[in-house]
């Protein structure tokens, strides 16, 4: 029997590029939102379309400037205290879904 992924299940897919331009996809678990600034949340999906056990990836929500686009770009987060401040907010919001490992 073969499985269909046509449906809900890319409705919480996102697909990025990495710094060599490989397609990466992850699974987008939440938004959060800190200081009047938003940031994603997401767990990276195997080649195999399996979510990886290890390492959620959190980044910045940026608006492009160009006018009437509705794209989003997201960028890495060098501060470590507002990552840590993200990744607590997160663990609070869904800490009876996950199991957190520190």
């Amino acid at each position: 029997m073969e499985e269909n992924f046509d449906g809900e299940e890319l409705d919480n897919i996102v697909i990025l590029n990495d710094e060599e331009g490989n397609e990466v996809k992850f699974e987008f678990l939440d938004l959060v939102e800190l200081d009047d600034e938003e940031y994603v949340v997401l767990l990276p999906i195997s080649e195999e379309g399996e979510e990886e056990e290890g390492e959620v990836v959190i980044l910045k929500v940026e608006d492009t400037d160009e006018e009437d686009a509705e794209e989003e770009s997201y960028v890495s987060i060098e501060d470590e205290e507002v990552l840590n401040k993200v990744f607590e907010i997160f663990k609070e919001k869904f800490k009876d879904d996950f199991d957190f490992v520190d």
